[in-house]
């Protein structure tokens, strides 16, 4: 079945980086779409980037461009999500999701001093 197993969540301060991993099985993943979505405490789940099965194709939402970088190794089927330039305001779960129909546990990340 589906797996997706996210990790690299943490407490950093602002203006920090962090990398967070996917690690994914159970389906083709070099044909799959992924996404990290995050949710803020007390608000919706809500897309953060996309990343196409080539990896050629990426998006982001205007909350975290140029800050955000999605990147994904198909021969390990890890999808990664760096984030630099951390600011308080991201701190919230963070979910790995595959095609939209199937997401991990999510891994918590704080930013504060």
């Amino acid at each position: 079945q589906v797996q997706l197993v996210e990790s690299g969540g943490g407490l950093v301060q602002p203006g920090g980086s962090l990398r967070l991993s996917c690690a994914a099985s159970g389906f083709t993943f070099a044909r799959a779409n992924m996404y990290w979505y995050r949710q803020l405490p007390g608000k919706e789940r809500e897309l953060v980037a996309f990343i196409s099965s080539s990896g050629g194709t990426t998006t982001y939402a205007d909350s975290v461009k140029g800050r955000f970088t999605i990147s994904r190794d198909n021969a390990k089927n890890i999808v990664y999500l760096q984030m630099n330039s951390l600011k308080p305001e991201d701190t919230a779960v963070y979910y790995c999701c595959y095609a939209r129909v199937a997401w991990g546990q999510g891994t918590q990340v704080t930013v504060s001093s």
